[in-house]
C-alpha cells in the first residue's frame, strides 16, 4: 500500500493543476440540462487528493463533499480553497473501502478507486452508482487491465468490457480507453491504460 509520505509529496505537485476533463465535461453536461431551470447541485469528489477536481465544481457554483482517506489531502483542498468557495465545501477523512456515498447529482472519482483491493473496489463502485438518481452522473478515471499495477494484488485494474457491464442502468455519455508509456506524478516509469468515463444514469 503507498505510504502517507508518498501522497503528501503527490499532493505538493499536484495542487495547483487544472481539473481532469472527465469533471469538466460533467460539468458542461448538467450546464446544458439545467440551461432553463438552473439549480443547485451537489457532487461527492472521493478520494479527492490535493482538490483539484473539488475547486473546479465549487467554482462552478456546486456544494461539495470531498472525501480522501489522508488527512494530508483534506488539509491541502481547504488551504488552498479559498474562503468563499470553501462556504460550499464539506470535507471528510474516510477510508474509500468503507465509506458511505450520499445522494447527490454527481460522484467524482478520479484515480482513486484503482487503489482498492478487489472486493473492497466493487463494494464501493456499487455504493457509487447507487447515489445516482435517474439523471445524476458519474465521473471516473480508472485502471484497466493492461495497466501496470493490474498484477499488484492490492489494487484494481479491471478490463473496460467489465466496467461497462457494471454500468447497465447508465448511457455512457464519454467513454476513452487509452494506453500510454509515461511516468507518474512524481516520475516514477508507468505504463497507465486509462478508462476515462461520463455515464448518466437512465434508469
Amino acid at each position: 500500500m503507498v505510504g502517507s509520505d508518498y501522497w503528501s509529496r503527490y499532493y505538493a505537485v499536484t495542487v495547483d493543476r487544472p481539473a481532469w476533463e472527465t469533471v469538466k465535461l460533467a460539468l458542461q453536461l448538467f450546464a446544458a440540462d439545467d440551461a432553463e431551470h438552473p439549480r443547485k447541485r451537489f457532487a461527492v469528489d472521493l478520494g479527492c487528493g490535493a482538490g483539484r477536481d473539488a475547486r473546479e465544481l465549487l467554482r462552478a457554483g456546486w456544494s461539495v463533499l470531498a472525501i480522501d482517506r489522508e488527512a494530508g489531502a483534506i488539509e491541502t483542498l481547504r488551504a488552498a480553497t479559498s474562503p468563499q468557495l470553501r462556504l460550499a465545501l464539506k470535507t471528510r477523512v474516510a477510508n474509500l473501502a468503507t465509506v458511505d456515498v450520499p445522494a447527490c447529482d454527481l460522484v467524482n472519482a478520479s484515480l482513486c478507486l484503482p487503489f482498492l483491493a478487489p472486493e473492497p473496489f466493487w463494494r464501493t463502485w456499487e455504493r457509487v452508482l447507487a447515489a445516482l438518481a435517474v439523471g445524476g452522473r458519474v465521473a471516473a478515471m480508472l485502471f484497466g487491465d493492461r495497466d501496470g499495477s493490474a498484477s499488484d494484488p492490492t489494487m484494481t485494474c479491471p478490463s473496460p468490457q467489465t466496467i461497462r457491464a457494471s454500468l447497465a442502468s447508465f448511457e455512457i455519455e464519454h467513454w476513452v480507453d487509452r494506453e500510454e508509456e509515461t511516468q507518474t506524478a512524481l516520475g516514477e516509469p508507468h505504463h497507465f491504460h486509462l478508462v476515462e468515463l461520463v455515464a448518466r444514469r437512465v434508469k
